[in-house]
């Protein structure tokens, strides 16, 4: 169904690429480890890249009297000002970017749930923020796809960073054409995939495409890229993509069964429960495409946002190998 170029990713050095956490380890990763063969990496470290070195002792985020910095407990540096000067450089370098991995709860990495203490000392946390990289990149990219590997071991999470960072790349292939009619067929496979996440957006970007005040090609791109962008700001819900599986199902009513319709509905059910993740019930709909020669449904992006090898980055726990779903 699908044609896919590769994204441009962003991701943690420390993730598989090289011993550069502050203690010489690294980490493995499974999904990042499955996304090789399907994207175009770029590894950062940026404690390294600003000259902590391999071991060094670890770094902190200190809040104390109302401003925060950046600390090296041991040594009682100050480093925030090399993390962001760095930050700003990196980021501004980016010509072509499609999203970014980055590693959880770190100090400069994380984007969530990052530890903040009042002192370098031996001190309790008092809350929690976002590193300084980390922080760096969600207000430069604040719609792109920006996850940690802890939040990626999710199975929603997973799903909606993955449709994102393929939707985002279809679009910047989009792009380099500069075409009207191109922008018309890219708006038009889009749209099962767009009303599960946004139904506003999508009629919005309707109207972008439809052009009525007869604007240029490029001002349109860049209309329709913002609205397009922050369409996938939020994870659609469960019951959005549950009501967009139901409607495809329609397109099939005079040629199922009842008990293949029962399958469905069952799967969409263990889909709600958390129980199995988006791509199982996508993948009967699919079968069912191929099977009957559904030509417009074949063309949508919904039922194959991102390569359907990558289905397997949702492994499915003994527990429910085990369920009546699967008998």
């Amino acid at each position: 169904m699908g044609d896919f170029k590769k994204p441009y990713i962003v991701v943690s050095k420390c993730l598989g690429f090289a011993h550069c956490r502050y203690n010489g380890h690294m980490i493995s990763d499974d999904f990042v480890k499955e996304l090789h063969s399907f994207v175009n990496f770029n590894p950062v470290c940026p404690e390294v890249e600003i000259g902590l070195g391999v071991p060094r002792n670890p770094i902190r985020i200190v809040s104390n009297k109302g401003k925060t910095k950046l600390m090296q407990s041991v040594t009682n540096k100050d480093i925030t000002d090399t993390m962001n000067n760095f930050a700003k450089t990196f980021l501004n370098s980016l010509d072509n970017i499609d999203g970014f991995i980055l590693k959880n709860r770190s100090p400069s990495c994380g984007i969530k749930d990052v530890r903040i203490y009042p002192g370098i000392g031996k001190v309790a946390s008092i809350s929690k923020s976002t590193g300084f990289f980390g922080d760096a990149v969600l207000r430069k990219f604040p719609y792109f796809p920006v996850e940690d590997e802890g939040r990626l071991r999710n199975h929603r999470i997973k799903e909606h960073f993955l449709k994102k960072v393929f939707a985002f790349t279809k679009f910047s292939e989009l792009k380099k054409s500069g075409s009207m009619d191109d922008l018309i067929k890219f708006h038009t496979k889009n749209k099962f995939l767009l009303m599960a996440y946004n139904q506003r957006s999508l009629k919005i970007l309707g109207n972008i495409v439809a052009n009525k005040k007869k604007k240029k090609i490029e001002e349109l791109m860049e209309d329709y890229e913002k609205i397009f962008q922050y369409c996938f700001s939020k994870s659609p819900r469960y019951t959005s993509d549950i009501n967009m599986l139901i409607h495809a199902l329609g397109y099939f009513k005079k040629e199922l069964s009842s008990k293949e319709k029962n399958f469905l509905l069952n799967s969409l059910q263990q889909y709600k429960m958390g129980r199995i993740p988006l791509c199982v019930p996508i993948s009967i709909i699919k079968s069912w495409i191929i099977r009957f020669g559904q030509e417009y449904l074949m063309s949508q992006t919904f039922f194959e946002p991102y390569p359907e090898a990558l289905i397997r980055c949702f492994p499915i726990t003994d527990a429910e190998k085990n369920r009546d779903f699967w008998k």
